[in-house]
C-alpha cells in the first residue's frame, strides 16, 4: 500500500509549485508594456487634404484722431464689445466751436453787405448819367467828341470795377461757406464712434489725455473671423469651394467640428509657399480665438473601406499587429487618409490589432499586454 503521508507531501508541493510558476508568470506578464490597440474593422474611407489651421481676426485696425485735442470723455477698455456707431472718445470741442462762431459772424455780415448794395453801382449810375448828357450836349454841338470818348470809357471802366466787386464778394461768401462746412465735419470728428463690430484690444489714449491729429487712440478686432487654412502645392490642385471638412483645434483637445470650404485663394503665401483656403466651421463664434491652430482635413472622396484603422496606427507604410500578445510589424498598402482614419488595401484583415498609441516604445518581437480603445466614428 502506497504511503499517505508521502502522497500528501506530493500533493502539497506540487500545489506549491503551481502557485510559484502562476505568480511567476503573473509577474512575467504584468512587467510587459501595455499596448493600446484597435481592432482593422470595414467603415466609410475618406481621402481628404491636410492642412494646418489658424484662427484669424477678419481684421484689425487702429483708430486714430484726425483732430488734435484733449479726451474729455472715453469709454474705451480693453476686452470691452462694441456694436458699430457705439461711443468711443469725445475731444474737447472748444476751440472749434469758438472758430465756428466767428466763421458764422463774418458769414452773416458779409450777406448783409451784398445786401445793402455796392457804392460802385451808385457810381455807374453817376457815369451812365453823364454820359447820356454828354450824348445830347454832342449833338448840340456844346461838346466834342473826344469828351464822348472819355464818358463813354469811364462807363465801361466802372462797369468793369462792379464786375470784380461782385466776384470778390461771391468768393468772400463761397470761401466762408465751406471753411464753415469744414470745420463743422470737424466738430462731428470730435467724437469718435465705432466704425464696426468688435472688441476693444489695446488703449492708446485715456480722458485727459492730449492727443495729436492721426494718434492711435485704440486697436479693434472685428467680432467676424476668419478660418484659415495652408494647403502644401502637391494637395492644392483638387480643393474646391464647397468642399466638405473636419477641423481639430488644439486649444479643444480631439473634439472635431464640421466645416466646409468657403474660399480658395489663387496665390500661395510668400513664406511657406502653402495655399490659402478660408473655411466656414460650425462652431460659435466666441469659441473662435484670434490665434487659435489645429489642423483641418478636406474631403475631396469617399468610398466604403474593407479595412480602416486609426490613422495613429500607421508608421509610414507600416503598423504594429498584436498577435497572441505578441508584437509584429506588418507592411501595408495605404488607400484614402482621413484626419482620423486609414484605409488599408493590403496588409491586415479585418480583426486585426494594430497599436494606435506611443508606437516609438515597441519592437517587433515584444511581448504586450492588450488594452483595445474605445471605438470611434470619426473619419
Amino acid at each position: 500500500m502506497p504511503n499517505k503521508p508521502s502522497s500528501k507531501l506530493a500533493l502539497r508541493l506540487g500545489f506549491v509549485a503551481l502557485v510559484l510558476a502562476a505568480g511567476a508568470w503573473l509577474i512575467v506578464y504584468f512587467s510587459r508594456p501595455v499596448a493600446v490597440v484597435a481592432p482593422a474593422k470595414p467603415g466609410l474611407a475618406i481621402d481628404a487634404v491636410p492642412g494646418s489651421v489658424t484662427v484669424m481676426a477678419e481684421y484689425r485696425m487702429l483708430v486714430k484722431t484726425e483732430i488734435a485735442g484733449r479726451v474729455t470723455r472715453s469709454e474705451l477698455d480693453p476686452g470691452k464689445s462694441m456694436k458699430q456707431g457705439d461711443f468711443l472718445v469725445a475731444i474737447d470741442p472748444g476751440d472749434l466751436e469758438l472758430a465756428i462762431q466767428q466763421i458764422e459772424a463774418d458769414l452773416s455780415a458779409q450777406r448783409r453787405r451784398m445786401q445793402v448794395g455796392s457804392a460802385v453801382k451808385i457810381e455807374l449810375d453817376n457815369a451812365k448819367d453823364e454820359l447820356a448828357n454828354i450824348e445830347r450836349l454832342v449833338q448840340l454841338g456844346s461838346r466834342s467828341s473826344s469828351d464822348l470818348v472819355k464818358a463813354q470809357r469811364l462807363v465801361k471802366q466802372v462797369e468793369q470795377k462792379l464786375a470784380l466787386e461782385d466776384v470778390e464778394n461771391k468768393q468772400k461768401l463761397d470761401t466762408l461757406e465751406n471753411l464753415l462746412a469744414v470745420k463743422r465735419r470737424q466738430l462731428t470728428k470730435m467724437t469718435m464712434r465705432a466704425p464696426f463690430d468688435g472688441v476693444i484690444a489695446q488703449v492708446f489714449a485715456r480722458a485727459g489725455d492730449l492727443i495729436d491729429p492721426n494718434a492711435p487712440i485704440a486697436e479693434l478686432i472685428s467680432t467676424s473671423r476668419t478660418v484659415e487654412a495652408r494647403i502644401s502645392e502637391e494637395n492644392f490642385s483638387g480643393i474646391r469651394v464647397g468642399q466638405q471638412a473636419s477641423v481639430r483645434f488644439l486649444g479643444y483637445g480631439l473634439q472635431l467640428y464640421g466645416a466646409s470650404v468657403a474660399k480658395v485663394l489663387p496665390t500661395a503665401d510668400a513664406e511657406t509657399q502653402r495655399y490659402l483656403v478660408h473655411l466656414s466651421v460650425d462652431l460659435p463664434p466666441e469659441k473662435l480665438v484670434p490665434g487659435l491652430t489645429g489642423e483641418v482635413s478636406i474631403i475631396i472622396g469617399k468610398r466604403d473601406a474593407k479595412t480602416n484603422v486609426p490613422r495613429r496606427a500607421l508608421r509610414g507604410n507600416e503598423v504594429f499587429v498584436v498577435v497572441d500578445g505578441k508584437v509584429s510589424r506588418r507592411a501595408v498598402k495605404v488607400g484614402f487618409v482621413g484626419l482620423n482614419q486609414a484605409e488599408v488595401l493590403e496588409g491586415l484583415k479585418q480583426g486585426d490589432l494594430v497599436i494606435v498609441e506611443d508606437l516609438d516604445r515597441f519592437q517587433a518581437g515584444d511581448r504586450v499586454r492588450v488594452l483595445e480603445e474605445r471605438a470611434t466614428t470619426s473619419s
